[in-house]
């Protein structure tokens, strides 16, 4: 049996051997990146110098201790602009589509917001975008 004869007849059927090309692409992928890695360890220069031993962060020198309590505020902020970032990708499919979807597609969109604003005057209310304490 030859190699044409067994890859037209893979292709005829669903089986593991239609995956056969793929599995050999990763293992010479990973295989190859191994074998970079290796080699620009075993190749590359070995100078440890205090400046390269020095921590790095952002080119400010640092100082204190990385345990002291950060404000939440931060955090808040972080999360909010997520939620209201994602909120953005949702409008996306509805302006792709707004003549299919009608009036209907129109109230929905108009619900989506309400639900969101009702949210963000929630936030509003309770402070979470203060930033004075």
């Amino acid at each position: 049996m030859d190699w044409l004869s067994l890859l037209s007849d893979a292709s005829a059927t669903n089986s593991a051997a239609n995956y056969l090309p793929i599995g050999i692409q990763l293992i010479f992928a990973g295989g190859f990146v191994a074998t970079m890695i290796a080699v620009s360890a075993w190749v590359g220069p070995k100078r440890k110098t205090a400046d390269k031993l020095e921590v790095f962060a952002s080119g400010i020198e640092s100082h204190g201790n990385a345990r002291q309590p950060m404000a939440i505020k931060y955090f808040l902020v972080a999360i909010l602009f997520v939620l209201f970032d994602v909120e953005v990708i949702f409008f996306y499919p509805y302006a792709v589509n707004f003549r299919e979807l009608g009036w209907q597609g129109f109230g929905a969109v108009l619900m989506f917001v309400a639900f969101f604003l009702v949210g963000f005057v929630y936030i509003i209310k309770k402070g979470a975008l203060d930033w004075e304490d």
